[in-house]
Formats: structure tokens, sequence, C-alpha cells
């Protein structure tokens, strides 16, 4: 207890040492609501019966995604790749708009859970059954569970400043995410025929710029 006590006088007797404290306390919240959120899925995915239709096996998948997490992790616990930035008022101004990315990523990843309900699968599946969900977050983005967690990951790079775990979240993850996402999109696509409709209006990861915005309205 006195040592836990310790640390915490540690933190709080500088701007720096608040500012870590207080980003380490959300971005665990919200790691651990996103992994609860997971778990959740997992125990309750279909259960309410219908079969499975169609199913693509993949590497990039629950297991596969955390495993890029502890490597994501390691990365910033032993600071590898993070920037010298010595004035506080950037860091703070890094740390605030990056903790407001990571909690806002968190909660589209829970919501757009409630929206998929028992549509969720470890693997790219259509169930006997499934409905097409575009409504709710799934109206901002295609895939607001693989979305949220690269927005995630980027403000994590942010409030710890480590460019390293920015490569990576963008040459690897990215990447990893996109191939999984065009699996399943291949699979919408034959079983919804509005889906290409759906796809030419919603981005994947990130918001898609109407067509008609900046053309004047009659």
């Amino acid at each position: 207890m006195n040592s836990l006590t310790e640390i915490l006088q540690s933190y709080l007797q500088s701007p720096a040492g608040i500012l870590s404290l207080a980003a380490s306390l959300v971005i665990t919240l919200c790691a651990v609501v996103v992994f609860g959120a997971v778990f959740v899925n997992f125990m309750t995915c279909r259960q309410a019966g219908g079969g499975v239709k169609q199913e693509r096996r993949s590497v990039v998948a629950t297991g596969s995604m955390t495993l890029f997490f502890v490597g994501y992790y390691l990365l910033i616990k032993f600071r590898i790749g993070e920037l010298p930035l010595h004035d506080f008022t950037l860091r703070l101004m890094m740390a605030g708009a990056g903790l407001g990315v990571i909690v806002f990523g968190c909660a589209v990843n829970v919501a757009g859970r409630f929206w998929l309900g028992r549509n969720w699968a470890n693997q790219a599946t259509i169930y006997e059954g499934q409905r097409l969900v575009t409504s709710g977050v799934y109206g901002w983005v295609r895939h607001p569970l693989y979305a949220s967690i690269i927005w995630m990951f980027y403000g994590a790079s942010l409030v710890y400043a480590n460019a390293a775990a920015f490569l990576v979240n963008t040459l690897i993850f990215i990447p990893f995410m996109v191939y999984r996402a065009r699996l399943e999109e291949a699979m919408l696509a034959r079983e919804f025929r509005e889906y290409g409709d759906y796809r030419r209006r919603v981005g994947m990861f990130f918001w898609k710029w109407p067509a008609s915005c900046g053309k004047k309205e009659g």
C-alpha cells in the first residue's frame, strides 16, 4: 500500500507526471472496455440460433490483432520511437487531442458492436438470415470496429509522441485491416445487392466527403 502511495505521489509532483497518470488511466479504461466488449461478442454471437451461410477464414482475426496490440504496447512502454519533445504545452495539446481520439474511438467501437449485434463473428462470416447493417455508426464508416481501433492507435501515438507507433499503425495494422475488410466486403457484395451503393456512399475507415458537398444546391 505504501509503495502504491509513493508511486502516486511521484506522479503528482509535476504537471508532466499528472498528465502521464491521467493518460494511463484513460487509456487503460478504454482498453478494458473494448476487450470487455470483445468478450461479450464471443459469448453472445449467434446464440439465438441461425447457422453459418458463408465463412472465410483469415489470419487477421481477434488473436492476431491482440498480438499486434501487445507489440504496440511494448513500443510505447519502452519508448521506442518516442520523439524528444520538451515543450510541455505542445505535449499537453498532443495528449489532449490523442485522448479525445481514443475516447471517441472506444465509444464508436462499443456502439458498432451494439449495432452489429449477433451478426459479429471472429472470422469473415455471413449468417443465415443476416441483415445488412448500415445505420448508426455504420452510416459513418463501413467498418467501425476496425476503424475505431485504428483511430485509437493513432490517438495513443499522439499521447506518447511516438513516431514508431504511428508508423506501425500506418504501415502494418491498416494494411491488415484493409485485407480483412475487403475479404468481408466481397462476401457482403455477393449477399446483398444494395452493398455496392452503400460502399460508394460510406468510407471504409474514415468519413467519405459527400460528392454533393461543395456544390451549390438550386
